[in-house]
């Protein structure tokens, strides 16, 4: 199916502006993507027409905001094909999803001596929370290396498995390099040693058909601003027999089931892992952006992406003192590059000027820029919106940027 992206762009008005009197050329997507007018109207609706407190009212604002919370989490399953809603905890993010498996899974599970397997392509949230726990219980952190294209060695990954290894928590795609990772056989090996795998799938989510019944996957996690949803909201999938011999996360309202001062029973899943008010405007915000990825289909877009990349990546080698960082054969729409005898952020710097926004620095993603004796990137990271043109902005960008600097 070809789409028409000129109407596309038209459903993302923050497209239509100027910057530093140049069209906005808006390539920072792998660290958020722009939002529909219907996720934005759905904001505006919620908080003009029902804004209420979910769950325990019985008037009606409170019935209707309570339904459209609940109306993501059935759109959150059938995305992930879960098993069941209650296998569908809503956090604030891909990073808080990690740092709840952590603090839960990992305190009551892990143990001294016990391992605990990611991978260099980690970014630093899917590294921290481990360590902290590694520092907390005296279990080990072990890395599994990647070649000079960014990918993860399987059979260095096959030497670090072992009756000890309790969790391997990979990422489904790298947001530095723009990797996928093999994860259905990552998944499968770990198992095959009874560990446990949590999948962090902020970047993949939205290039990338996600079936957590079929991986087998036992975590996955996401962040809804990644998906042309709010920011401040994400998912954590669990499969429900260890998301029920799971402590909870946070203790307060919504999470329990009755509270004396001798005892408190907790509520039933998936509001056990649930405290407090939550973002409820960003939540019932959130379907909508789903609703927009399915009305124009994930494959649809996936190859439209991988046709920005293809093109992307043939115009920017051909630059000279350019070099790609970052080549998998199995890659989502992220261009990471530096330029020979530039630093990064210059390249951000003098790209701003003309209108275009990519990313520079380490992304979150120190240990991996210390892998290829850089310290950072220019990250170019493309969606559905974007143009074949822009491309050829960007790339009249960076011969400017060599122009002024080299």
């Amino acid at each position: 199916m070809k789409l028409d992206i000129n109407k596309i762009r038209q459903d993302f008005p923050i497209l239509e502006q100027s910057i530093n009197g140049k069209k906005l050329v808006y390539f920072d997507n792998a660290a958020t993507t722009q939002k529909p007018t219907q996720v934005l109207d759905a904001l505006n609706d919620y908080y003009r027409g029902y804004n209420a407190n979910i769950h325990r009212g019985i008037h009606h604002l409170a019935e209707k905001a309570t339904a459209a919370f609940e109306a993501t989490r059935k759109a959150v399953k059938t995305f992930l094909n879960a098993n069941s809603t209650e296998e569908i905890i809503f956090t604030y993010g891909t990073t808080d999803s990690i740092n709840l498996v952590a603090g839960t899974f990992g305190r009551k599970f892990i143990n001294a001596g016990d391992e605990i397997i990611i991978s260099t392509l980690e970014h630093h949230s899917n590294i921290v929370p481990w360590q902290m726990l590694c520092q907390e219980k005296g279990c080990v952190l072990k890395v599994i290396p990647i070649n000079d294209e960014g990918e993860i060695l399987m059979d260095e990954f096959e030497k670090l498995l072992s009756e000890k290894t309790k969790l391997v928590s990979v990422v489904h795609v790298s947001n530095a390099l723009g990797t996928i990772n093999p994860i259905k056989s990552i998944i499968e090996k770990a198992h095959a040693v009874g560990a446990k795998v949590l999948i962090d799938g902020a970047q993949a989510s939205s290039h990338i058909d996600i079936d957590v019944q079929e991986l087998d996957v036992d975590f996955y996690a996401l962040s809804a601003h990644k998906l042309f949803g709010p920011t401040g909201m994400g998912v954590l999938y669990g499969k429900k027999e260890l998301l029920e011999a799971m402590p909870p996360y946070r203790g307060g309202g919504e999470m329990i089931k009755e509270v004396t001062f001798e005892k408190t029973t907790y509520a039933d899943l998936p509001y056990k892992f649930e405290a407090g008010t939550p973002n409820i405007a960003d939540v019932v915000a959130f379907k909508f952006a789903l609703d927009y990825i399915q009305n124009i289909g994930k494959t649809n877009i996936a190859a439209y992406e991988n046709e920005l990349l293809n093109y992307a990546t043939e115009k920017l080698e051909a630059i000279e003192g350019l070099t790609v960082i970052g080549k998998a054969k199995e890659k989502v729409s992220v261009i990471s590059f530096v330029l020979e005898g530039i630093h990064p952020q210059d390249i951000g710097i003098i790209l701003d000027q003309q209108g275009i926004a990519v990313r520079t620095g380490h992304h979150c993603t120190q240990p991996l820029m210390q892998r290829f004796g850089i310290p950072g990137t220019a990250r170019a990271s493309f969606s559905v919106y974007n143009t074949f043109e822009e491309i050829d902005a960007l790339v009249a960008g960076i011969l400017k940027v060599k122009k002024l600097l080299s």
